[in-house]
């Protein structure tokens, strides 16, 4: 096959990019993973028709065109269209911009997880988020659903990055982004645009941490309460940034407490319906003749167009855990697929209660809490426990998500060593305030830490706590990566606090310095007084007589002993 030759599975409907490639990495698709899956896994009608507008991660067109009945997709990429082609000969490609595509049948499910940004062409001006979102809710069929994802300009992320997220100068930005009237701008606006497109909003999701890779989808009714910390604390920073303990989850953090994590999402992902049809609209009087160019699509049949959609039982949330996936119920969380429903712990997360200590230098509350901590260990039996997934309510400790699978018992301490070093690393890294020397490392700091414990730790418990972490998963030690704005700014500040240190070190070294050097200028001074006084002695006359007359004493004092011996 050449290079611009089609597959016969894809179409070209006019506005087609035919160098052009959204799969590239230029525009950073969202990469959508566990729970946006079974999201759609519960959505999709196992003999129905979907449709998927807009670039998508291949694991997500995988699994829809493995479980629909029939699917289609719509990318503007010819390449990207092509490759679709070419991975899915079933799976019906057509390749152009959104207003462009005309079928005979609707779908039962319209999947937009990546917006409606990247379905207009730079053949053709871009039309308006709200024309955009009709001509999507005329693909869907009365009764059928469609799932949007719609960015936020205000989402938390937004504050987080130092570049702005949509004026970096890529090539994919030819349009600027943030002059559209009809781009909602919070909840409210989104329910109305969907509402005026004839949607009915079902359920309205918030996804975190960030857009580039959500990890949970937390309904409008579960932020409508009061989240509880274990819950919120590990959807407050990215996956990378987790480890750093950085101002990524304090800023999130705020953002929950103050019942704002709504409006402050970084994605919103709507699930709407189109209303079935009534009898009189799906048996309309004959009004006359119908021009053939009034650019009205083709409407269903009418025994077609009225069914309802699939009964589908929406979750209240969808919170991903490291490999582990969990469903956010009324009364608590549910692993998935077949875990039993268990009440979130209440308190608050231990690695917050450290951080606060080590803040305003409280060494008392810290070694009481790590005391407490050792105690729990030792009576629990506890391996897979960390200081960001254990919550304290001032009597007891509790997993936040406890492990799955099983792990080999470890000796208590060990344990205990592996949990403090791996606080000590995110502490170090997170350049957060503690009361230890600064130039401390993180080995250092966990045997300290653990001594704090009353459970002293050598470098032999260090190196088994660094196999036990490993045999987790859980790496507490970042690898190699790109540093961030902040980042550098976090690496400034702590050389600029060591330096301070360093310097006032070398001023009183200098003052103290000073003072020996005065100290010792006038002792030399005083010797040579005293030299001086000496010799002037030496030179007077009753010294040089007193001299003279001792000599014969003591040549007769060494005769007398020669004799006497």
């Amino acid at each position: 096959m050449s290079v611009n030759e089609a597959p016969a599975n894809v179409r070209l409907i006019g506005g087609e990019m035919l160098l052009w490639s959204d799969m590239s990495g230029i525009g950073g698709v969202t990469e959508w993973r566990g729970a946006a899956l079974e999201l759609i896994r519960r959505l999709v009608p196992p003999d129905g028709r979907v449709l998927l507008v807009g670039p998508h991660p291949e694991q997500v067109v995988d699994d829809v065109v493995a479980r629909a009945g029939s699917a289609a997709a719509l990318v503007r990429s010819f390449p990207d269209a092509r490759a679709l082609g070419e991975r899915h000969p079933d799976l019906e490609v057509f390749c152009g911009r959104l207003e462009a595509l005309d079928v005979a049948e609707p779908y039962d499910l319209v999947l937009a997880l990546d917006g409606l940004l990247r379905t207009h062409s730079a053949e053709a001006p871009a039309s308006a988020w709200s024309e955009s979102l009709a001509a999507l809710a005329g693909l869907t069929r009365p009764g059928g659903r469609l799932v949007l994802v719609v960015r936020n300009d205000l989402g938390i992320d937004r504050f987080i990055e130092a570049r702005p997220a949509d004026r970096e100068c890529g090539d994919d930005q030819w349009a600027p982004h943030g002059f559209d009237p009809s781009y909602p701008g919070g909840p409210a606006a989104l329910d109305h645009g969907l509402e005026s497109a004839g949607l009915s909003p079902q359920r309205c999701y918030a996804a975190y941490p960030d857009r580039e890779a959500p990890r949970s989808l937390l309904s409008r009714e579960a932020l409508a309460g009061e989240l509880p910390e274990a819950l919120t604390f590990p959807l407050s920073a990215r996956e990378s940034d987790r480890m750093l303990v950085a101002d990524p989850l304090s800023l999130t953090r705020l953002v929950f407490r103050h019942g704002l994590g709504e409006e402050l999402a970084p994605l919103w992902l709507a699930v709407a319906t189109r209303p079935p049809l009534t009898a009189d609209q799906a048996h309309p009087a004959p009004s006359g003749p119908v021009s053939a160019d009034s650019g009205d699509r083709v409407q269903p049949a009418p025994a077609e167009s009225g069914h309802p959609a699939h009964p589908v039982e929406l979750p209240l949330g969808l919170i991903e855990e490291g490999r582990s996936l969990y469903e956010l119920t009324g009364h608590g969380t549910r692993r998935l697929p077949d875990g039993e429903e268990r009440p979130v712990p209440a308190g608050r997360v231990v690695e917050e209660i450290l951080v606060e200590a080590c803040a305003r230098e409280d060494v008392k509350t810290v070694r009481e809490l790590l005391s407490s901590l050792a105690e729990w260990l030792e009576r629990s039996g506890e391996v897979s426990a960390a200081t960001d997934s254990l919550v304290y309510d001032g009597e007891r400790f509790a997993a936040v998500n406890p492990s799955a699978a099983p792990v080999t018992p470890r000796e208590p301490r060990v344990v205990l060593c592996r949990i403090l070093w791996r606080f000590a690393v995110r502490l170090l890294a997170a350049g957060h305030h503690h009361p230890w020397p600064w130039p401390l490392q993180a080995d250092q700091l966990a045997l300290t830490l653990c001594g704090m414990a009353e459970r002293p730790c050598d470098h032999g418990d260090l190196d088994l706590a660094r196999k036990l972490d490993a045999e987790l998963g859980q790496p507490a030690e970042l690898g190699e990566h790109a540093p961030t704005y902040r980042d550098l700014l976090g690496a400034r500040d702590r050389l600029a606090d060591q330096l301070t240190a360093a310097l006032a070190r070398i001023s009183r070294l200098e003052t103290k310095l000073s003072y020996r050097e005065r100290e010792l200028v006038r002792a030399k001074a005083k010797l040579r007084r005293t030299q001086r006084k000496a010799t002037a002695y030496r030179r007077t006359l009753g010294y040089r007589l007193s001299r003279r007359l001792a000599r014969p004493r003591k040549v007769a004092r060494r005769v007398m002993r020669l004799l006497s011996g």
